[in-house]
């Protein structure tokens, strides 16, 4: 950068840019600011207003005996997968880290690989194995001569207990690459100076290693619970009464849209009490920059040590993903060589990656646009327009199908409106009963995994390629095509698979907005769960699971890319 003339850094130079950049552009990126705001502040607004109206008929019947139920058991459930992936996503990351031992590079690569599997899924294979008449009581029986399943005590799998450990288990990365990301780059000067002193890697551990990552680790956390809300799948088949299956139920079965609206305020409330606690665990992020940047090197274990080591960090990685996987490939494959493949499921499937592929451009175009919008008009106005629209991950999908519902509407009457006075004649749902109405869902939800990706992508862009590209005369098209582009690919490249993925797998959104006769992958299993035939769309699930597998596996060697650190032997 010693080429850039130094008057381009002050001022004088923002002046000159301001100068040479088009009247249009503050318009055109304040314009895609206030829009993809409106993408997440219509669906809350219309949200509301169907609350404010209000239903005399349930509402006594929702606040006595529904509200109290489900918010203690969302509570409950919160409460209690919150510690199981903090006890196996910080257990786990800090053994890796902190130790060698047998099987450490496996496990390396094994514990994300949960992250693949949507918790609807684990929830119904471990709903199979695990009932009176799956393969676990079933062996017991045979191996013990019980007769049925009144001869003996079985923990039930369909509880909050089980829903806590099967969630928990399948969500626990979130916590495990948050906190695994901090251990690896807190500094060596610390944990040395206690080894010094005497400390055990236990007190280490307890002393310096969690308070240091009590940040990452709250983002972690904070994550895993914004995704156990969206839930709806998995809560429903085990049976715990959440928010979030209220909403599905006092809307579909009871008829009650203003019902339904009022309990997603509720669920409103405890989003934004989760952001905040997101943003509590953040506040003390800048005070871990040091200036040395060892990491410190794993401590090598041996005998008993090693295989304990292993044995605990196997066990969430089974639970989580070895075994689900393992039962799906094996009810796959008996059921396609018993009875063949459903020739539906290809139909679904393309549907799936037509709808997922529709909707990751879009999301892409939009995102896109936004941060460009943003590097190139700077200000609060922009800024604060791109930042809303990111909330939109953290609203549970039933929540804004809710949401979106009235501004879909609005859209149709204005179409019709247009279509009447040009032809004289309705056109009927354009959008609200098609599959645009999936694709506006989820653009408003995944938008904000493109716009992470494209901003962390901009920010790794020198501000001066930018300025020196305006003083060669670029303007702002010629700037974004080639330089900004072309830098930006990789994280192009990430946003698509990552929203690709989402789209493909979400479910509560897909239940609610689909038009009729339209499957996607996930709603095919769902209705055979219904129905309590889950393994028939086992295939179906693992074909989830696999296309899942990209994105982590691309986290993965992010993640692990860097260069090991010097082993040392143990004290």
């Amino acid at each position: 950068m010693s080429a850039i003339p130094s008057e381009l850094n002050g001022p004088a130079s923002r002046g000159a840019d301001a100068f040479r950049r088009p009247h249009w552009t503050p318009v055109a990126a304040t314009a895609i600011a206030l829009a993809v705001a409106a993408l997440l502040a219509l669906p809350l607004v219309s949200l509301a207003r169907i609350a404010a109206i209000g239903d005399a008929e349930i509402w006594p019947h929702l606040a006595a005996y529904v509200i109290p139920n489900a918010a203690a058991q969302t509570v409950l459930l919160l409460g209690g997968v919150a510690i199981v992936t903090t006890a196996a996503g910080a257990g786990t990351a800090w053994l890796v880290t902190t130790f060698r031992f047998a099987g450490r590079g496996m496990l390396l690569l094994l514990l994300p690989l949960p992250l693949a599997l949507p918790t609807y899924i684990a929830a119904y294979v471990y709903g199979d194995m695990l009932d009176a008449a799956g393969p676990v009581q079933s062996a017991l029986r045979a191996a013990f001569g019980w007769q049925s399943a009144g001869d003996y005590w079985f923990p039930p799998v369909r509880s909050l207990p089980g829903a806590i450990l099967i969630i928990g288990f399948v969500l626990y990365p979130y916590v495990y690459l948050a906190a695994r990301a901090m251990f690896q780059t807190q500094c060596a000067t610390f944990i040395d100076a206690a080894r010094a002193t005497g400390a055990t890697p236990t007190r280490a551990m307890r002393d310096i290693a969690l308070p240091l990552a009590r940040p990452a680790l709250a983002v972690g956390v904070a994550l895993a619970l914004l995704e156990t809300l969206n839930d709806i799948g998995a809560t429903e088949y085990l049976g715990v009464q959440t928010l979030t299956l209220s909403v599905f139920t006092t809307w579909l079965n009871r008829g009650s849209l203003p019902g339904a609206a009022q309990i997603a305020l509720a669920m409103l409330a405890i989003v934004a009490a989760l952001i905040a606690f997101e943003a509590y665990g953040r506040r003390h992020q800048r005070y871990q920059s040091v200036q040395d940047s060892r990491v410190t090197a794993p401590v090598a274990l041996h005998g008993s040590r090693s295989l304990l080591a292993l044995v605990a960090c196997l066990v969430p990685v089974a639970f989580g993903f070895l075994i689900p996987t393992g039962f799906l490939l094996r009810e796959a494959i008996l059921r396609s060589l018993s009875g063949g493949i459903d020739p539906a499921l290809l139909r679904h499937g393309l549907t799936t990656v037509t709808l997922a592929a529709c909707a990751t451009l879009v999301i892409l175009l939009v995102g896109l646009a936004a941060t460009l919008g943003r590097r190139l008009v700077p200000g609060r106005f922009v800024a604060a327009g791109v930042g809303i629209a990111t909330l939109g991950y953290a609203i549970p999908g039933t929540v804004l199908a809710l949401g979106l519902l009235g501004p879909l509407v609005a859209i149709d009457d204005a179409i019709n409106w247009l279509s009447l006075y040009f032809t004289g004649a309705s056109v009927g749902l354009v959008v609200a009963g098609s599959s645009a109405a999936l694709i506006i869902a989820y653009s408003v939800r995944f938008l904000a995994i493109a716009i992470g990706f494209m901003q962390a992508g901009l920010a790794r862009i020198p501000r001066e390629f930018d300025e020196v590209a305006r003083a060669c005369g670029a303007g702002p098209t010629k700037l974004v095509g080639d330089i900004h582009l072309p830098l930006l690919r990789p994280a192009l490249w990430g946003a698509a698979l990552l929203v690709f993925v989402d789209c493909l797998k979400e479910l509560p959104m897909t239940l609610l907005l689909r038009p009729l006769n339209t499957e996607t992958l996930s709603t095919y299993i769902y209705q055979f769960a219904s129905r309590g035939n889950f393994e028939d769309g086992a295939l179906a699930a693992l074909l989830i699971v696999a296309v899942g597998l990209l994105p982590v596996a691309r986290m993965v060697h992010l993640a692990e890319g860097r260069p090991a650190a010097r082993t040392r032997p143990a004290k």
